[in-house]
């Protein structure tokens, strides 16, 4: 069996095997197999490449450059790769993940390049060498959205820049227009027969989809990141796979049609919890449907202790935990977790609801508590759990904001409208954990904190919720 033979045998392993770690991912009770199979996967579709290249270099000389190339590169990524694991905290795992997405957009790009400028191979028809520079611009294309568009979504994300949407005059009509302008530059550019002009055309096309990457994710609010981020990453999955096209690698393609589905797919699930038009995630115009946020006077809030809360709980027969980003950034899940196994062998039944875009990244929550111990059969989504919310009696909100606002359901000019939220104001008390009185990430003020079936524990969560344990425990 040849090396060709060989390489595409691991290949065909390592697509199985990325298969079964999207099994297995799509469910917390086999999430750790899923993450190994995926970490095999990639491990032989490497080993495989490697040896691939080493054995198919031209010359002694071609092959020592190409095995020096490699291990400086794997090199470089395995160095930054190991060290920002190492550094990254729970709550910055959404930017750095958008961060990475970038990264294989701007390969794409250069890939794409790359096969611009060594051209399609010697001897091919003139229609496939059509296809090959339509394959070489719509890579680079889907590339340079994907690279700018993560680009923005990390920086929200990390708070350095604003996350209101950006709102430009006609903004549908720029994005509309960008596409339709790419498809034309596309057809000139397979049309043209001049390297000099085609390579000018083509980096019109890089340019414009620099900007349409740019302007798509500004368009959109931080309130509806966590879909930005899903939907990015399916756009690095369909920019891997237009490099497999260029680079006749099948493994690329297969594991690039994996991630742009699946992406897609858990895009249009978020979607459809916050009631939002998929359609207008691709066109970067949702999040911003009703309008700006107004100033309005909801009242006064009142505010507790935590005493009074371990009180609370104490003569509880049922309580509801709420997460959000604010558990994350105060590490609260430990404390949170012993808390839920004092109340529950005291014979409360504690259960915790998920909003499904809790925290900045689809399944934040659920990682968190998993970490903590939490069992994951009292851990309920949002539609699990609504329901159950108006014969509660305590809500513990710790760290959500826009999940838990009632202005979605009930206020049809608020910024975040139609997005379905946890009913928790339905709850016989409501404890909401926050450290003042700001908007959340939407920007948009909750009067939720208003209710008077609602009191403010101010203060650190895992500071607060370490006092409520410890009086729980007298």
């Amino acid at each position: 069996m040849g090396i060709v033979s060989i390489t595409e045998a691991a290949y065909i392993v390592a697509a199985l095997l990325f298969i079964l770690a999207l099994a297995g991912l799509s469910k917390q009770t086999s999430a750790r197999h899923g993450l190994t199979y995926g970490m095999v996967g990639m491990g032989v579709a490497l080993a495989a490449t490697v040896v691939a290249v080493i054995k198919l270099s031209n010359g002694e000389s071609g092959r020592t450059l190409a095995i020096v190339l490699m291990l400086l590169a794997v090199g470089i990524g395995a160095g930054i790769g190991f060290w920002r694991a190492k550094i990254v905290e729970m709550t910055g795992m959404p930017e750095l993940i958008a961060l990475l997405h970038s990264f294989v957009g701007l390969a794409a790009v250069a890939i794409g390049w790359n096969g611009h400028l060594l051209g399609a191979p010697a001897g091919e028809l003139s229609s496939l060498v059509n296809i090959h520079k339509a394959e070489v611009a719509i890579g680079i294309f889907i590339g340079a959205v994907t690279f700018t568009g993560s680009i923005v979504a990390n920086l929200k994300l990390s708070a350095r820049i604003k996350s209101a949407p950006l709102m430009l005059p006609g903004k549908n009509f720029i994005n509309v227009g960008s596409l339709g302008l790419f498809a034309v530059l596309t057809a000139v550019y397979v049309a043209v027969d001049n390297h000099g002009t085609d390579g000018f055309i083509l980096a019109l096309i890089t340019i414009l989809a620099l900007g349409l990457g740019w302007h798509l994710v500004a368009s959109i609010g931080g309130g509806d990141m966590p879909v930005v981020v899903s939907m990015l990453n399916s756009y690095s999955g369909w920019a891997a796979a237009a490099s497999g096209f260029l680079l006749d690698n099948d493994l690329l393609i297969v594991t690039g049609a994996l991630v742009g589905s699946s992406g897609a797919y858990l895009s249009f699930i978020m979607c459809k919890a916050m009631n939002r038009s998929f359609i207008s995630v691709i066109a970067g115009g949702f999040g911003i449907e009703a309008g700006p946020a107004e100033d309005k006077d909801y009242g006064e809030h009142r505010e507790v202790d935590a005493e009074t809360v371990a009180d609370m709980l104490k003569n509880a027969s049922s309580v509801v935990i709420t997460p959000g980003y604010g558990m994350a950034v105060a590490q609260a899940q430990y404390p949170v977790a012993e808390m839920t196994r004092i109340l529950r062998e005291k014979g409360v039944n504690v259960r915790f609801g998920i909003h499904p875009v809790a925290g900045r990244l689809p399944g934040h929550m659920n990682v968190l508590l998993a970490e903590a111990k939490v069992p994951y059969d009292i851990v309920l989504e949002m539609d699990e759990i609504n329901d159950d919310l108006a014969s509660t009696d305590v809500v513990l909100v710790i760290g959500a904001n826009d999940t838990v606002n009632p202005a979605a359901s009930e206020d049809p000019t608020s910024p975040i409208a139609g997005m379905p939220v946890l009913k928790v104001w339905e709850a016989k008390d409501v404890i909401v954990f926050k450290r003042s009185m700001a908007a959340g990430y939407a920007g948009v003020q909750n009067p939720l904190f208003f209710r008077e079936n609602s009191a403010m524990l101010f203060g650190d969560a895992k500071t607060k919720v370490d006092e409520i344990v410890g009086a729980l425990a007298r």
